[in-house]
């Protein structure tokens, strides 16, 4: 089973490697600018909370590659599954969702190994998040 969970006890270098706070916010500023014109995506983000949920998808991110841990000090244990679950995340909202995210990931110009490490985790994540195979 893949792990979801924040890493929170261990610094992992990799947030630094990539360029700290500003990569993160970066990433996904461009991915929920993907987002927002999603008929299918967007309708699961609150329309009068845009705000909250970049800043929720960004700490997160931040506290699972080893940035501060904001995340879970603010809201507690991630529970992807569990917050996921009220949302129609089928195979659809998923490729959708991962074809943003490609675009914001390919947007930071990583090097090969660092662009493949953080993908190889969204969609690792991404596939963990199907909660139906109904439209």
């Amino acid at each position: 089973m893949i792990e979801l969970t924040p890493k929170v006890p261990d610094r992992n270098p990799f947030y630094e490697q990539v360029g700290g706070h500003a990569t993160f916010v970066k990433l996904v500023e461009t991915f929920y600018a993907g987002i927002r014109d999603d008929e299918v995506l967007a309708p699961m983000y609150p329309a009068d909370d845009w705000d909250g949920a970049v800043w929720r998808l960004t700490a997160f991110l931040e506290q699972y590659w080893g940035g501060p841990g904001t995340y879970s000090e603010q809201r507690g244990h991630p529970r992807l599954r569990m917050r996921h679950n009220p949302f129609t995340v089928n195979p659809d909202a998923r490729d959708r969702w991962l074809s943003h995210m490609r675009v914001a990931v390919d947007s930071l110009e990583l090097a090969p190994a660092d662009r493949d490490l953080l993908w190889d985790y969204l969609e690792r994540a991404a596939h963990a998040m199907v909660n139906t195979f109904d439209d």
